[in-house]
């Protein structure tokens, strides 16, 4: 998923180097979204990764 979010960060980048401020626009949304819903699966495995594991 962290993946995900730096590609979709590359191509707003490159979309808004060229001028188009739209797909610039989306892509940094899905972006930020894909970045937090990775941050949130990541702290919930911590938690329940040690509370499995003794």
């Amino acid at each position: 998923m962290l993946r995900w979010s730096i590609i979709f960060i590359v191509v707003a980048l490159v979309a808004a180097v060229l001028g188009f401020g739209g797909i610039a626009g989306a892509a940094t949304e899905i972006a930020k979204i894909l970045f937090f819903v990775f941050l949130v699966l990541f702290v919930l495995s911590l938690i329940f990764g040690k509370r499995l594991n003794p």
